[in-house]
């Protein structure tokens, strides 16, 4: 395992990122991604922390707060001290039906931290996150805040999922300008199927120094090679139930088709092979894997053994390759008059 700053912090997580969601099954949109007890919780915990993984990533809105509360006591079931572990949880989803039980307020996001710090049963979190984009409140009233949390000790860590370049562009941006705490990462859907943030995240990514945590990256376990180009596939399976993320099927397959030669050449699954495509791109700090068992977490662990060859990353590259898009085509027309090719 190896362990990669964070951003531009001098924290260190693991190259994967244990993600808590199967933990709990309350509600029914978390039944259908996993209802693990407490029992369960920490033994995957456990094989995790064997295998060094440091960091895991949780969410209040996971089972309607049941899933931090699962995780907390798996932490201090593990018996390892509270140093061991780097801590993540996220904000912006709904806690309750009142108008302010949900977004990136200044309010609810000092309700949210207390409910969250309570239920995991920790005075700190590590990387508090922003689970969406506000559209409704002002960036500056939300990086504020979140400033105010990591001068407070609540928090030591900011980061946010799901937002446009634009928006972190800006948040960035202010949070420099007003000497307040920047996002440390991102938190982004991106698979080999799926590389739709290459085209301006990334590269923001790289530019302001900002870690990226990849979620999702099986394309909810369509990308495990389990699955036929009909939909059939293991009864039981959370694709099968809740067909999210949202992809495109053919151009997953085709990358399935190319992944698989590749993993019968190195003895392993597709999955593993899907997750060690990820773990070679440079912009990736850490990938979030879930598990409904330990050996579904040993199998997506042991992508971190595989290393691909020139040859079968260029393989996968050119089956998974983003169509070229505006600007992209006028700004490579643009270059290539600029150098004569």
């Amino acid at each position: 395992m190896q362990y990669k700053k964070l951003g531009g912090t001098g924290l260190l997580v693991s190259e994967i990122c244990l993600g808590t969601m199967t933990f709990g099954g309350k509600g029914d949109i978390w039944t259908k991604v996993g209802s693990l007890g407490q029992t369960e919780a920490d033994a995957i915990l456990g094989r995790a922390l064997d295998a060094g993984i440091n960091f895991l990533d949780t969410a209040n809105v996971y089972s309607e707060g049941l899933c931090e509360e699962i995780t907390g006591q798996a932490m201090v079931n593990s018996g390892r001290p509270r140093s061991d572990f780097v801590l993540a949880t996220k904000l912006n989803g709904p806690m309750g039906a009142g108008p302010n039980d949900r977004g990136s307020s200044r309010a609810h996001i000092m309700d949210s931290v207390k409910a969250s710090l309570r239920r995991l049963g920790t005075d700190y979190i590590d990387l508090y996150q922003l689970h969406g984009f506000d559209r409704i409140t002002p960036i500056e009233e939300t990086i504020r805040a979140l400033d105010d949390l990591v001068t407070q000790g609540h928090v030591r860590y900011v980061g946010c999922s799901n937002w446009p370049a634009w928006a972190l562009a800006q948040s960035l941006s202010l949070a420099d300008h007003r000497g307040w705490r920047r996002f440390a990462s991102l938190q982004a859907y991106y698979t080999i199927a799926g590389r739709d943030l290459e085209r301006e995240i990334a590269p923001l990514l790289r530019d302001q120094q900002v870690g990226l945590m990849v979620w999702s990256p099986l394309a909810g376990g369509l990308l495990s090679g389990k699955f036929d180009r009909d939909g059939n596939g293991p009864e039981g399976s959370r694709r099968a139930s809740f067909d999210f993320p949202p992809i495109n099927k053919d151009r997953a397959f085709d990358c399935i088709d190319a992944m698989r030669p590749i993993a019968e050449a190195h003895g392993v699954s597709v999955a593993r092979i899907a997750l060690a495509w990820l773990l070679h791109q440079p912009h990736v700090t850490s990938v979030i894997v879930g598990a409904k068992n330990t050996e579904q977490l040993d199998d997506n662990v042991a992508a971190v053994d595989i290393r691909l060859s020139d040859e079968e990353l260029a393989a996968l590259d050119t089956v998974s390759a983003l169509p070229i898009e505006y600007p992209g085509w006028m700004i490579e027309r643009q270059n290539n008059n600029r150098t004569g090719s």
